[in-house]
């Protein structure tokens, strides 16, 4: 029976519906991209604070067993991955294929000028100045390079920090924006709903005087409210959708190897669903919230 009367209240009003149903699609539209772009942010980020390494140049006369000593300390440290050993030999190689272009100058180099080295990657870009400086500390360490770094010691951390920070202000801001939009569809559904109501003062007033509670006057208005909003979040969604099935492409290969977006399309699409989830959860809960208060305020006058 409620869900009958919410049904023939919009049909009734079928323009402060659509209203209703067009807000709130373009806020979920909006609030899809988001998600998406935060979760691109995410592994954009992720990736970046993987890839850079940390070098570790050995010293010319260091031995075997101390280097091996190290390496050892490295691989239990839970904080280093993808650590390995790059032997003089192996670094004049690298050298070489860099200098392709030019064989005269692999020619007038050998092994001997070049330092061994260790190079590993971290699991948090937090942890790089802590694990620099403690590397610093070991005897058989000539110097310590990081690649996101071309310079001294205060640019490496100058790198650090500014990586740590775009990091933070991305995932704040983010946050900030999925706060605004919910709110946005607060204020949207209770000016709605609140205008619903002051069309129908007298009905309610006459139910008022027939007995009619609280909690039957107000279920129809929670339920339109629930009707509007998921209408709208599978509307938002929805486009949403269509447009990111069209970008990716080109987005991906622009991003190369940086995994932005799902690339295999069960994990895309169980992606959208998650996103979807969310939203339904989250659109229930502004309607709720959002009927209930514009309806109590109204009645409460």
């Amino acid at each position: 029976m409620f869900l009958k009367t919410a049904l023939s209240n919009i049909r009734r009003s079928p323009f402060q519906a659509l209203t209703a149903i067009v807000a709130l699609s373009v806020t979920f539209f909006v609030a899809t991209l988001v998600s998406i772009l935060m979760y691109s942010s995410a592994q954009v980020l992720k990736y970046f604070e993987t890839r850079p390494q940390v070098i570790v140049f050995l010293k010319q006369d260091a031995s075997a067993d101390k280097i091996d000593s190290l390496k050892a300390k490295l691989e239990k440290d839970n904080k280093v991955k993808d650590l390995k050993f790059v032997s003089k030999e192996q670094a004049l190689e690298i050298y070489k294929n860099v200098t392709s272009n030019n064989p005269l100058l692999g020619k007038l180099v050998s092994p001997s000028i070049f330092p061994a080295s260790l190079e590993f990657s971290l699991k948090d870009l937090n942890d790089a100045r802590k694990i620099i400086d403690e590397i610093k500390k070991e005897d058989v360490v000539d110097s310590v390079g990081f690649t996101a770094s071309l310079g001294n010691e205060d640019a490496l951390k100058e790198v650090i920090d500014r990586l740590t920070k775009i990091t933070y202000y991305i995932r704040i801001g983010g946050l900030a924006v999925a706060l605004i939009l919910a709110f946005t569809s607060f204020l949207v559904l209770m000016v709605v709903i609140g205008m619903r109501i002051a069309t129908k003062r007298n009905e309610i007033e006459t139910l008022k005087l027939m007995g009619a509670t609280s909690w039957f006057i107000k279920t129809p208005i929670l339920l339109e409210g629930i009707i509007y909003v998921t209408i709208g979040v599978i509307l938002g969604w929805a486009l949403a959708l269509t447009l990111e099935l069209y970008l990716p492409p080109s987005i991906i290969s622009y991003f190369g190897t940086v995994p932005i977006l799902p690339r295999n399309n069960l994990e895309f699409l169980q992606l959208n669903f998650i996103i979807l989830g969310i939203e339904v959860i989250t659109g229930f809960v502004i309607a709720v919230l959002g009927s209930w208060t514009a309806a109590t305020r109204a009645m409460s006058k």
